[in-house]
């Protein structure tokens, strides 16, 4: 079995399914039977697989997978994959640096649970709450939902960028970092938020309340305007899986094990803390996305003023 750090290894290793994806560089190729699609470890790729809900395609999907949104997200940008999930922080951060994508598909919790985005601090720590952020060392990867975390909990504490040092690293990095106490705590998302706490570690800030916590597919301009038939039917199927997914959660982690190499605990932790279901993308929720892009503006941390509603594909 993978002692922990190992495994927190392999989770933060960018794994390419297929040789091929290299090959097909940007391109999309209109009507070429072939959708190429991002997975963050343990994400879509478990999800369609473990629901069946691929079965019958008449088409073939290419998977890639990636330790962190960002990650997927400069692989969106640069064409070399169509479709990904990821969550509403880093799309708009991408998103506001220019990146050719939009939001095509929205997912939102499923009766939100705790624990899917947290601020982890050792359990001998004296954070508590956001106060006890003051003078802290806090390991975060840029523009992930866990960087967003760290802002609304500084705000909600009226504390500032001052008040803390924050410290961007890969999500393997910032637990060895955590480990190795060279920081003070680390705000990240499941599976992750999991696995340190099954390592001794707790949560001193939970998401709920401060992060919205929604998920977006993502697509390249580029397949939106050449693969259209096969986002759709994508996006349908998927929407299938995670209403099963939400109905059996021992299935769903069970196959998440054994795609991830996490053990049994953690990825049903993962699950039942992620559940997600389909949800429209309409002006109520992009109004609602207005809360993460202007947090990231008071912050500094974006800068460019592209209009948020041309970030987004409306749907029913």
């Amino acid at each position: 079995m993978l002692d922990r750090r190992n495994l927190l290894a392999k989770l933060g290793s960018t794994l390419v399914v297929t040789s091929a994806l290299a090959a097909c560089g940007r391109g999309t190729g209109a009507n070429d039977g072939l959708l190429r699609v991002g997975s963050q470890k343990g994400g879509t790729k478990s999800l369609m697989l473990a629901s069946g809900a691929l079965d019958g395609i008449s088409y073939k999907v290419e998977w890639s997978e990636f330790p962190a949104a960002q990650n997927l997200l400069e692989a969106l940008g640069s064409g070399a994959v169509d479709l990904g999930l990821v969550g509403d922080a880093p799309f708009q951060f991408a998103y506001q640096a220019g990146s050719p994508i939009k939001a095509i598909g929205a997912q939102v919790a499923d009766q939100r649970k705790p624990g899917a985005i947290a601020l982890i601090v050792p359990a001998a720590s004296s954070i508590r709450d956001a106060k006890g952020l003051k003078g802290k060392r806090i390991a975060t990867t840029r523009g992930s939902v866990g960087h967003y975390l760290l802002l609304r909990a500084l705000l909600s504490a009226g504390l500032g960028l001052k008040d803390v040092t924050a410290v961007f690293l890969s999500p393997s990095d910032s637990r060895a970092a955590l480990q190795a106490g060279a920081v003070d705590g680390w705000s990240t998302w499941q599976p992750y938020v999991a696995t340190a706490q099954a390592d001794g570690d707790r949560i001193a800030i939970e998401g709920r309340g401060l992060a919205q916590g929604v998920g977006f597919d993502i697509a390249y301009d580029g397949a939106i305007k050449d693969k259209q038939p096969l986002l759709t039917d994508f996006l349908q199927r998927e929407a299938k899986a995670l209403t099963w997914a939400s109905e059996h959660l021992d299935a769903y982690a069970k196959v998440l094990s054994q795609e991830t190499g996490l053990p049994l605990p953690i990825a049903k932790e993962t699950v039942v803390t992620n559940s997600r279901l389909r949800a429209p993308i309409n002006q109520q929720l992009i109004d609602q996305q207005q809360v993460v892009l202007d947090t990231f503006r008071q912050f500094g941390e974006v800068k460019s003023d592209r209009p948020l509603k041309d970030a987004f594909v409306l749907s029913a």
